[in-house]
């Protein structure tokens, strides 16, 4: 079953099996809206994870004169995200992918899962980060930076209860600069988008 949920100046298709977009996506929109209106140049950005495509798609109608594409490992958030007009492919995080882009994006399952809190299904991906929340960040975090051109940048959501000064310190390890682009608190935990970037002006 299909549904819509409005976002300002955007209908957005959701889906059974997909992550519903909620304060990490909207607080992943803002923080990426302000470090792409700064650029003056076209940008490449890659969304992995995109799920319903909520990010990747307002994106594309507020600043469209950037290039988009994005991936999921979920077949059901890719079909979701291409109703919503997102130019995605289905890939486990870069799997498959070429090139090097600007901006990369991210989203991800960040919440500490132990085994008997496991779903089942593919909504499981989207939450689960493992017994410290942090283990799909790091395999991220490993990859992305292959992926990452000249001067280019990562926008990160993080959960207090992920540790962000362990997230913080793992970019620097790759060497990236970091600093918190955007925040907000929400029962139980606060939310953050880490910038990490390879030059000190994007």
């Amino acid at each position: 079953m299909t549904e819509h949920l409005t976002y300002p100046g955007s209908q957005i298709k959701i889906a059974r099996e997909v992550y519903e977009p909620a304060e990490d996506s909207y607080l992943l929109i803002d923080a990426a809206r302000r470090v792409v209106d700064r650029s003056d140049r076209m940008l490449r950005i890659l969304e992995i994870g995109t799920g319903s495509g909520i990010v990747s798609s307002v994106l594309m109608h507020q600043i469209p004169k950037h290039l988009y594409v994005a991936t999921d490992i979920s077949p059901h958030a890719v079909t979701c995200a291409k109703t919503n007009g997102v130019p995605v492919i289905r890939a486990d995080m870069f799997t498959g992918l070429a090139g090097r882009f600007d901006l990369i994006l991210f989203n991800p399952p960040y919440l500490p899962t132990a085994p008997d809190e496991r779903v089942d299904g593919w909504l499981d991906y989207a939450w689960n980060g493992g017994d410290d929340g942090r283990m799909i960040i790091d395999r991220f975090l490993k990859q992305a930076s292959a992926f990452l051109a000249d001067g280019g940048g990562i926008l990160l959501v993080v959960s207090s209860l992920t540790d962000i000064e362990r997230v913080c310190a793992r970019m620097m390890s790759i060497g990236l600069m970091v600093r918190e682009e955007a925040s907000i608190e929400c029962p139980g935990e606060k939310l953050v988008v880490l910038h990490g970037s390879l030059s000190p002006i994007f």
